[in-house]
């Protein structure tokens, strides 16, 4: 057996030639497509229509110092990147980046910081420019001071620098703050600071015309309302949802500060942005006085590292993945750089809850399928087919986004076999190609010379520093590369998803359970800090004491404990006969409902008109995959369930009050209602697979086969021949067969079968496809007419008593 190992290592982001020339060239760069049309080199002879040629693009780049062409092509976009091309080559532009020294940066620091306190970038389309014109159309004094904490995270480049002159920033990103303070030192002249707040404005105001068109811009502006969601410290109290109204006159942050109980933004720092890169999502949270102090009297040399101060928000620092201070506001507000104008959207306690679930890993395979009370996070991988929602492989990549991980990954062990079975066989026969061996009982043809290729697949996660924090090395064989990937992938989630599931128990207890999933963890710590983050939301959420909060006995739930679960169990409507299986695809109609027993009070938590998945793999809740295989197509389904997972609740339901004042009822429950659509069965090729190994035609074949060999028969007839993969097998063997015969009911499966005759050994003199039909008359006069025909021709004919019937 022959391994060699393929490592794919993440890729690292480069800039193509367009994204260079706009580093250095900006909006002085123009492209000027043109369209090409070039004849064929070679007509077709006989038409007189003209044939025209494939449409061609051409790109000039024309730049302050020179003006490139570059060659034809079918895409536009790839005559602009080669116009780019060429002028980088031209022009000697290096486009390696090369990480500036830490006293480069600082100095890059001092020139950037004094660059946005510019004329010309308070005009420009940026993120913090648009946080600078909010600021100057402030009252008092406060006009056009701006918070440090918003230079620090609306401003890409400056944070850069900042992680060149100390790489924790990444893990602290509060020292940007301190190293713009420092920096800012070094401008007395031209920006000012505050000693007790945490500002910067200029000295000198901007032109009046500047201002005159900030007014002219924000006068049209009406006043808007955005939802977001207040976060206390506390975990004890309630998580809501807080209104924001916003004038044209006022910047948003000051109305943030006012929700967090300050006066104004100086006091408001803000996290990471939450989600994808392009989000706007952000936690705004405040600081304690001491730590405002600290950080205006104190900067970090490189080495020491500044931590927030007070009182911890556990829920909003595993949100954020750094620390949160206070209460803090979840919202989604901001500039962008694709309009002037303040851009929102509304964030909900739905919102919350889904970014939530977001961080696990069967939370992200809930959130795929839209379904959250009812799916689940298979345990295996039977194929891309059947697969339904986000694939194993896709839903690792984004939890180690969401936990600011590397991105995984991933080594392939192909496996070259080779001829020979391992443990105790018997050769029965051999031929040039294959040879034929029976292992426990059981008949295998294998080819003699087998270079067929299976696939093992390695994962490890990373740190965002590079340190490996775990390994799975699962010891299973895949004959395709994507499902070895697949398989190891949901290995890891489900492992990491039953650690989630089970914050009831130690650590180190669900430590000791990784060797079970081939898992090695190099750093505990790391993994203990992702659930701990997880844990602070579990039997505590809202803050509500239900007493059916179960959450541990759901995950640990099996088929036996259905009626400790369903109550009421009613099913209604004719029995189909058709019903799912093991390995089938029932569709289903389901609607989940919160209901407080002895009042009239009944609320629609999810509805899902077509809700598709495999039996038998758990992609779906225990006891609602119970029902269902208790169920035939056309009939319907009615019970309840003591059985409340609260964050789900809230992830799935619209009105958040509503379900609030329900769950606080101690006799609330929840009402389903499940309608069988349609059940498809799974092919029977796969149903062989996941049964047999290797499938049961094959055996049946390699059987007979054996049979053939060991009795040394002149003569044979198949009865159900089908497509002649008896006859098939028997031409890789050398056999004693003089005569054959073929019976089938099929005339495509004869007409098969007849091609593979036509390779038919030459001894064998006779071999007759017989086609039957199922008519009562034309079978019953067919049978003996065919007995007949075999006896004229010496074959013999064996039936067995339920053949005669």
């Amino acid at each position: 057996m022959e391994t060699r190992e393929h490592v794919v290592a993440p890729k690292k982001p480069t800039l193509t030639p367009k994204a260079i020339i706009h580093q250095n060239f900006g909006n002085r760069a123009c492209y000027v497509v043109e369209e090409v049309k070039e004849l064929p080199q070679t007509e077709c002879p006989g038409l007189s229509i003209p044939q025209m040629g494939p449409c061609l693009y051409r790109c000039t780049l024309q730049l302050p110092e020179l003006s490139v062409v570059s060659g034809t092509f079918k895409k536009k976009k790839d005559a602009e990147q080669s116009a780019a091309e060429i002028a980088i080559e031209k022009l000697g532009i290096c486009t390696e980046a090369i990480d500036p020294t830490p006293q480069e940066a600082q100095e890059s620091l001092v020139s950037r910081i004094a660059y946005i306190f510019s004329e010309k970038f308070v005009v420009c389309d940026h993120p913090l420019s648009g946080h600078i014109r909010a600021t100057l159309l402030r009252k008092g004094d406060l006009c056009g001071s701006i918070p440090i904490s918003v230079i620090a995270f609306y401003d890409a480049k400056l944070f850069s620098l900042c992680k060149c002159i100390n790489p924790e920033v990444e893990s602290n990103p509060f020292l940007v703050i301190s190293y713009i303070m420092n920096a800012t030192a070094n401008l007395h002249q031209f920006l000012a600071t505050s000693e007790r707040h945490l500002w910067i404005r200029r000295l000198s105001p901007y032109p009046q015309d500047i201002i005159e068109s900030l007014m002219k811009e924000n006068g049209s502006q009406e006043c808007i309302q955005v939802t977001a969601v207040h976060i206390p410290s506390s975990v004890e109290q309630s998580i809501e949802a807080v209104t924001l109204h916003i004038s044209s006159r006022e910047y948003y942050l000051d109305i943030i500060a006012y929700e967090l109980g300050f006066e104004d933004a100086s006091n408001v720092l803000i996290s990471r942005n939450l989600g994808k890169a392009s989000s706007e999502t952000r936690l705004f949270f405040t600081a304690s006085k001491s730590y405002l102090l600290d950080l205006s009297s104190k900067f970090p040399n490189g080495k020491e590292t500044l931590y927030l101060k007070g009182s911890l928000n556990v829920r909003a620092s595993y949100f954020a993945g750094q620390d949160i201070t206070g209460d803090a506001i979840l919202a989604s507000i901001g500039y962008t750089r694709k309009s002037r104008d303040l851009f929102y959207e509304d964030v909900t306690v739905r919102l919350y809850y889904r970014m939530l679930l977001g961080k696990t890993p069967g939370g992200i395979y809930k959130l795929s399928r839209e379904a959250m009370l009812a799916s689940e996070l298979p345990s295996r991988f039977t194929s891309r087919a059947n697969w339904r929602g986000s694939l194993p492989r896709d839903i690792l990549c984004m939890f180690c986004r969401q936990h600011r991980l590397s991105e995984p990954l991933f080594s392939f062990h192909p496996i070259k076999t080779t001829s020979g079975l391992s443990g105790s066989c018997l050769k029965v026969a051999e031929s040039d190609e294959n040879v034929i061996e029976c292992v426990n009982g059981v008949s295998v043809t294998s080819p003699k010379h087998s270079d067929s290729e299976l696939f093992k697949c390695e994962i490890k996660l990373l740190s965002r520093c590079g340190d490996l924090i775990l390994s799975c090395s699962p010891k299973d064989c895949y004959k395709k590369q994507n499902d070895a990937i697949q398989n190891a992938s949901l290995k890891v989630l489900s492992w990491l998803n039953m650690c989630f599931r089970s914050m009831i128990l130690p650590f180190e207890q669900l430590y000791e359970t990784a060797d079970n999933f081939n898992i090695q963890i190099y750093f505990k710590n790391i993994i203990r800090d992702i659930l701990a983050g997880q844990s602070t939301h579990n039997g505590q959420l809202n803050g509500i004491q239900c007493n059916n909060l179960v959450e541990s006995i759901y995950m640990n739930s099996s088929c036996d404990m259905l009626g400790n679960i369903v109550h009421s169990l009613k099913i209604e409507g004719p029995y189909s006969g058709v019903c799912p299986s093991n390995g089938s695809l029932p569709c289903i109609r389901y609607s989940v409902s919160l209901a407080v027993e002895g009042e009239n009070l009944k609320e629609v938590i999810e509805v899902c008109d077509e809700f598709e998945f495999e039996v038998g793999i758990g992609a779906v809740v225990s006891y609602v995959e119970d029902v269902v295989m208790q169920m035939s197509v056309g009939q319907c389904a009615y019970f309840s369930s003591n059985l409340l997972t609260t964050e789900l609740i809230f992830a799935s339901a619209g009105d958040s009050v509503k379900m609030l004042a329900s769950l606080s009822s101690k006799d609330c429950c929840m009402e389903y209602e499940i309608s069988l659509i349609r059940v498809a069965e799974p092919p029977e090729e796969r149903m062989e697979q996941a049964l047999f190994s290797p499938p049961l035609s094959k055996q049946r074949v390699e059987f007979a086969v054996q049979q053939i060999l060991e009795s040394h028969a002149t003569t044979l007839i198949d009865f159900g021949c089908g497509s002649g993969s008896l006859l098939e097998a028997l031409l890789n063997y050398p056999t004693s067969l003089k005569k054959m015969a073929g019976v089938d009911i099929s005339q495509k499966g004869l007409s098969r079968a007849a091609k593979v005759a036509s390779y038919i050994h030459f001894h064998i003199t006779v071999f007759i496809f017989v086609f039957l039909e199922y008519s009562g008359c034309m079978l019953s006069c067919t049978i003996p007419s065919l007995i007949q025909f075999f006896k004229t021709y010496n074959v013999g004919v064996v039936l067995s008593e339920q053949d005669r019937s």
